[in-house]
């Protein structure tokens, strides 16, 4: 990593940051992270040590004015582009399905590009 004036620069960094909102309980929260956070690295092709990672069951959501089981994620990484969406959206419905049983078409996906300057970290700014 290189410090700029206050800023660190790294190519091949893009600090994602994911977030599950849904109201279906899980005992194993902390397993969905840990796979989750190795998900994003591997679709991103970058390091886990980078990735953040967040799972918020919540009481009540609805979702098309009823409240069976739905997901809502926030997907947010520098750089991210719209080229890399429609695979992300793919792995991360897959991945909810999966370990939340949630039907991909219950499941909205914010994704969000951000510029370095817009992403700070340990003091600074990318």
């Amino acid at each position: 990593m290189h410090k700029i004036k206050g800023t660190v620069t790294q190519m091949e960094v893009t600090m994602p940051y994911i977030k599950i909102q849904t109201n279906v309980k899980s005992s194993n929260g902390t397993e969905v992270l840990h796979k989750l956070s190795a998900l994003m690295a591997a679709e991103l092709g970058k390091p886990e040590a980078y990735v953040m990672t967040a799972f918020d069951p919540v009481d009540t959501m609805t979702f098309g004015g009823s409240t069976e089981p739905a997901v809502f994620i926030e997907c947010k990484s520098i750089g991210l582009s719209k080229n890399q969406t429609a695979g992300l959206s793919s792995a991360l419905c897959s991945f909810c399905t999966d370990i939340l049983n949630v039907p991909a078409n219950r499941i909205y996906i914010e994704f969000t590009g951000a510029e370095g300057a817009m992403w700070g970290w340990d003091g600074r700014t990318f």
